[in-house]
């Protein structure tokens, strides 16, 4: 089975072209993006064919489960789509299990080197995280929330303020007054992750805001510990930061692998940016 690594910030994805292919792809996937044992990467990405769009992919985590959608992984998506001319390009619509998104590529020498993605529209809503917390007493004085904004929670001694949305995936974010570099992610990554007010895990940010157009961060993926990049992270900071004042409608989010523009103008969809590159290509055995 021939197969491709590319990479978005660091953030590394196995593609597959699955047309005509069938695996348990799950199984593939916690072999093959094995970082000693396999190829190496944060997940898997399966190309299929869409009835209501160009394209469809299945996303798999290093652990072998099932994402919904992976900002930077669409961005992947699209370089290897383009350029081994699956499709014509320089757009294409992507059917994920979050919905059809589209992407917009940029092209030199034949060769995508840029994308921009549109992300759809944040959800705040509790059930669309989704998050399980104690619900308030209904009577007098209840009020319509529309944001779980600084949801605070305990984190082995540490005192977490959790704000939560759903793009396409779930996110809590954590803003920090100090470097994000000095935040025990490693230790208190997993324990969000798999908190039982979570029924299907999160991914957990940190970030702090430097100026109103840029926030540092570091993320812990659900199913794949902490990566150099997360696109989708990147948005949830964006949103979330723009929702508390922190910043403007463009922000760009500094991570390990690299730099995200994200764009929210507070109403509609979010539109994520940045490079995208070819690392190799293998032949993995059956």
């Amino acid at each position: 089975m021939n197969f491709s690594k590319l990479q978005a910030t660091g953030n590394d994805f196995i593609l597959v072209d699955a047309r005509t292919l069938e695996r348990d792809w799950s199984k593939l996937a916690s072999e093959i993006c094995h970082r000693y044992f396999g190829a190496g990467a944060d997940g898997l990405i399966v190309v299929g064919n869409s009835d209501v769009a160009d394209l469809k992919m299945w996303l798999f985590n290093s652990d072998g489960s099932e994402a919904e959608v992976s900002g930077n992984g669409l961005r992947c998506f699209a370089k290897y789509t383009i350029d081994r001319h699956i499709v014509s390009g320089p757009d294409l619509t992507v059917d994920t299990l979050s919905g059809i998104r589209t992407v917009e590529a940029s092209v030199s020498d034949g060769s995508v080197i840029h994308a921009s993605v549109n992300m759809g529209k944040p959800k705040f809503g509790a059930d669309d995280i989704p998050v399980v917390m104690d619900q308030p007493k209904k009577g007098k004085g209840e009020v319509d929330i529309k944001y779980i904004l600084d949801y605070k929670l305990n984190i082995g001694g540490t005192a977490l303020k959790l704000s939560l949305l759903s793009m396409g995936n779930p996110h809590a974010i954590n803003f920090l007054s100090d470097p994000v570099a000095n935040f025990p992610l490693c230790e208190i990554g997993p324990k969000v992750e798999n908190h039982r007010i979570f029924p299907e895990r999160i991914n957990f940010e940190v970030a702090r805001v430097l100026e109103r157009d840029k926030i540092e961060a570091r993320v812990w993926e659900r199913g794949a510990g902490e990566t150099l990049s997360c696109g989708s992270g990147a948005c949830a900071i964006a949103v979330i930061a723009r929702v508390k004042g922190y910043t403007n409608d463009q922000v760009n989010v500094i991570l390990e692998g690299g730099e995200l523009t994200v764009k929210w103008d507070g109403v509609g969809d979010v539109y994520l940016s940045g490079p995208v590159e070819d690392v190799f290509h293998g032949e993995w055995p059956n």
